[in-house]
């Protein structure tokens, strides 16, 4: 599978217990000498549990809440929350997982690297154009999302502005980003907690919405879990930074769950107070369901509030997708999958500058000319695909790696596959050519380079 082990590990206990030493001294070495990070090429270790929670946080607590909810319930009817359910249940296989793999190799990078290591460049590449083509559009789509909520009139406009404004912030440090994230995130979270006060003390709630009926199907229910999954895969942001989290051994395996357990919490509180106020009906028709709700619970004057937090929120997604793209980038660029210049670490930031500039401007030109918010079902498809080859990475850990319970890698891996093809058709169509398009590159890019290098006979 292409696994790279250390040989003494493969002998008897003692030499499992050398590989283990030599291992943890390697690491130990690797973390102490993150000063020079930047001069080295490698980026500097400067986020502790706190600020790679509040990332996680950032990048799942987006604008997702405030539109997802309406799509789901239309998919699932009043098996809106067993489709929540079921997302978390597979968001929760795919973070242990990612968690147990980015300990093991903290490098920037997430699934690209995992799947490079441990099943081999092909998937791990495949892994790696699936996130950046898909998350790249994301980013146009939450830019515009921003721009709707600001200023519909000049939606493309703000868009601009706001990629332009976020990636100077990462430009000047990931601690910089995770302190706007900080403050982001603290924002939404005392919104979402008065929309939920709201819609259960208004006098509009009803117990009664929340039972499952005859309207929910299997089917629906699991196109709904994939259309909610999205909302909890900001995770790997933290994975993707593991080469800028101190001690990732310790801190990524508490981040993660910490990160995600928090957002579940808040999700569910949402959707339970939405759909109590709503019903699955009013619910799925609603192009704003979380200012419909807190209209119908007598509260108008809070729907101004909830649309500022929406704007804030996607402001918060954009900043983390930016961020994971752009080290995606870097790890791959190192690989030379896509130009190595955008390898290059700024010798003060020691951020990924040159990476982060390119992903800027694809984004800034995306948002500008095009309205992709429609149009991003690949991006949908390609996140699961890159779960996919996370869940096979961990299921190939040794114990001594480890490796989490092999249920939880096999549950990941089935559901992601079940969640991507339950997507509607066209999304799944789109998402299988966007990775055909990259596996034939890569094909395309082996057969020069093994070319070049038979030279002329």
């Amino acid at each position: 599978m292409g696994n790279r082990h250390h040989p003494e590990a493969r002998g008897n206990r003692s030499g499992k217990l050398y590989a283990a030493t030599f291992t943890n001294h390697a690491r130990d070495e690797w973390m102490s000498t993150s000063a020079a990070a930047a001069g080295s090429g490698r980026l500097e270790r400067r986020l502790g549990v706190s600020d790679a929670v509040v990332i996680g946080l950032g990048a799942m607590i987006g604008a997702g809440v405030f539109s997802a909810l309406a799509p789901a319930a239309t998919a699932a009817g009043s098996g809106l929350l067993p489709g929540l359910a079921v997302a978390a249940v597979v968001a929760y296989c795919n973070a242990t997982a990612s968690a147990r793999l980015a300990a093991r190799y903290p490098q920037s990078g997430g699934t690209y690297v995992y799947g490079r290591e441990r099943l081999g460049d092909f998937w791990g590449y495949l892994a790696g154009w699936s996130f950046v083509v898909g998350k790249t559009a994301s980013c146009a789509a939450m830019a515009l999302t921003v721009g709707s909520y600001v200023w519909p009139g000049q939606a493309h406009a703000v868009a601009v502005a706001a990629v332009v404004l976020l990636t100077a912030v990462n430009y000047a440090g990931v601690q910089k980003s995770a302190w706007l994230t900080r403050a982001i995130v603290i924002v939404v979270l005392v919104v979402l907690a008065a929309v939920v006060t709201a819609c259960l003390t208004g006098g509009s709630a009803d117990a009664a919405r929340l039972d499952v009926g005859s309207d929910a199907t299997f089917g629906g229910t699991l196109q709904a879990a994939g259309l909610l999954f999205f909302a909890f895969a900001g995770y790997a942001r933290i994975a993707t930074l593991g080469e800028e989290v101190r001690d990732p051994q310790r801190v990524i395996p508490r981040a993660i769950p910490l990160a995600l357990g928090i957002t579940l919490v808040v999700y569910a509180a949402v959707a339970v107070a939405v759909l109590a106020v709503l019903g699955p009906g009013l619910l799925a028709g609603s192009a704003a369901p979380l200012a419909d709700a807190v209209r119908t619970a007598g509260l108008p004057e809070l729907a101004p509030v909830v649309r500022a937090g929406a704007a804030i929120a996607a402001l918060g997604s954009l900043l983390a997708l930016i961020l994971g793209v752009s080290r995606t980038t870097l790890a791959m660029a190192r690989d030379r999958h896509l130009p190595h210049a955008l390898s290059a670490v700024h010798p003060r930031f020691a951020v990924p500058h040159r990476a982060e500039v390119a992903v800027g401007l694809v984004v800034a030109v995306l948002a500008a000319t095009a309205d992709v918010r429609g149009a991003i079902g690949f991006s949908s498809f390609g996140v699961l695909v890159y779960y996919a080859v996370a869940n096979t990475s961990a299921w190939t850990l040794r114990p001594d790696e480890g490796r989490p319970p092999r249920i939880v890698p096999v549950v990941g891996l089935v559901g992601c596959l079940g969640l991507a093809f339950a997507l509607p058709p066209t999304s799944v169509l789109a998402g299988a050519a966007v990775i055909a398009v990259g596996a034939a590159a890569y094909g395309l890019r082996k057969g020069f380079t093994r070319g070049r290098e038979a030279g002329p006979m």
